[in-house]
C-alpha cells in the first residue's frame, strides 16, 4: 500500500471519531467509509513484469485509443478511474533524460482536450536505441501529480515511479520501432499488461 493511503485513512477515521463524540455515532459513518475507500485507493499490488523486448502499461485502467501523433508517433491513452490502482510504473527500463511539470486545467481526463490543457507531468527515458515518453494527466477529481524520480535516474521495466491521485490519465508516446499490441477499451494492469513489442531491426 501507498503510505498516502494510510495517513488519508488515519485522518478520516479520526474525523469520524470526532463526530461521533459530538453528534452520535451515525455522524462518523460518512468519514469512517471514507476511510476504508483510501486503503482500498491507494492499494499497491505485486505484478509480475513480462520479460523480452516489450515495453508495459504504466498504468492500471482502460485505453481510450491507439492514435497517430506526428511523424513516426503513436499514442496510447489510457484512463484510469477512482476503482483503478493509481501506481504508475516504468514503460520500459533505462536512464531518465526529462521530466517536465507543466501546470493546466482539470478538465474530465477522458477528453481529448485534457492531453493539451490537463496538469501534467512528462518523462522521457532512454534506453538502447529507443526513446519513450509518458505523461502522466491529471483529470476533473485528480488533483495531486506524484513522480519519485528526477533525469539521471535509471529504472528497470515495471519499476513504481509514481502515482496520480483519485482519477486520471497517463498517454504514452512510442516511436516506429515499437508495434503496439493494445487496443481500444481492452483493461490493462501497469507492470503486467504487455503495451508494445519493439520490432527486429531492417
Amino acid at each position: 500500500m501507498v503510505r498516502d493511503g494510510l495517513h488519508y485513512a488515519l485522518a478520516f477515521t479520526a474525523a469520524g471519531c470526532l463526530l461521533w463524540w459530538l453528534a452520535g455515532v451515525w455522524a462518523g459513518v460518512p468519514l469512517w467509509a471514507a476511510g476504508a475507500f483510501s486503503l482500498y485507493f491507494f492499494r499497491d499490488p505485486e505484478r509480475e513484469i513480462p520479460q523480452g523486448d516489450v515495453a508495459v502499461c504504466p498504468a492500471d485502467g482502460k485505453v481510450l485509443s491507439v492514435v497517430p501523433a506526428g511523424p513516426e508517433l503513436t499514442r496510447i491513452s489510457i484512463f484510469m478511474n477512482v476503482f483503478d490502482v493509481h501506481v504508475n510504473r516504468a514503460p520500459i527500463g533505462g536512464r531518465i533524460v526529462e521530466v517536465a511539470h507543466r501546470k493546466g486545467r482539470f478538465l474530465i481526463a477522458s477528453r481529448d482536450r485534457a492531453a493539451l490543457e490537463n496538469e501534467q507531468n512528462s518523462v522521457v527515458i532512454e534506453s538502447e536505441g529507443t526513446r519513450v515518453l509518458f505523461r502522466q494527466i491529471a483529470g476533473l477529481i485528480a488533483r495531486r501529480i506524484v513522480f519519485y524520480k528526477k533525469p539521471g535516474d535509471f529504472v528497470t521495466k515495471g519499476e513504481r515511479v509514481g502515482l496520480i491521485k483519485f482519477g486520471s490519465r497517463v498517454d504514452v508516446f512510442l516511436g516506429p520501432e515499437w508495434e503496439p499490441t493494445v487496443r481500444a477499451g481492452q483493461r490493462v494492469k501497469a507492470g503486467a499488461s504487455i503495451l508494445a513489442r519493439r520490432r527486429a531491426p531492417a
